[in-house]
């Protein structure tokens, strides 16, 4: 069985409304904001299945890591609480270009981890949490016990994204 990369990426959840004109308040899911300046276009909806085009007319990047946007399509307020809630996605070639190294967290996401050295299976990443200093894998075992495995160059040797493999050197009293 092969594995196919999503198609859709996920970038942001529109929270509310803002104003009369039809511009909406959206919860960015990147760790860029600003990457919301070169969107032209976007899908919005829950389902990838049902997702539609959206037209960008303004973009501003307000306070705590709030965005407004302005669609062309959504010229009020009533038509910008019908898409409160829904997602905004791009295309997997629309993604930011990543540095060496990194990875979208939806990648990340259903990857096998492995112990480098042994070869044990420590379980699948089903969570990927952000704190300040680093990103922590969140690693399911089959019996349902989860690891914390700190996302450093020193703890994840390698990354094999089309694999879905992680080998990983746990650091001592990890486990």
């Amino acid at each position: 069985m092969g594995f196919i990369l999503l198609e859709y990426i996920t970038i942001g959840k529109i929270i509310n409304t803002h104003g009369i004109k039809g511009e909406v308040k959206v919860m960015p899911l990147t760790d860029n904001p600003d990457r919301y300046y070169d969107l032209e276009w976007a899908y919005v909806g829950n389902d990838d299945n049902c997702l539609q085009v959206y037209n960008v007319e303004k973009v501003r990047v307000i306070g705590n890591n709030l965005v407004l946007l302005k669609f062309k399509e959504v010229n009020d307020m009533n038509n910008a609480q019908l898409i409160k809630g829904l997602f905004i996605k791009v295309d997997r070639k629309h993604t930011v270009k990543l540095e060496p190294g990194t990875y979208l967290i939806c990648d990340i996401v259903g990857c096998n981890v492995y112990e480098l050295e042994t070869q044990n299976e420590l379980g699948t990443v089903v969570d990927v949490i952000k704190t300040p200093s680093n990103d922590v894998y969140v690693v399911k075992n089959k019996e349902g016990k989860e690891i914390l495995i700190p996302a450093l160059k020193s703890v994840v040797k390698e990354v094999l994204i089309e694999e879905r493999i992680i080998r990983v050197i746990l650091p001592e009293g990890l486990v």
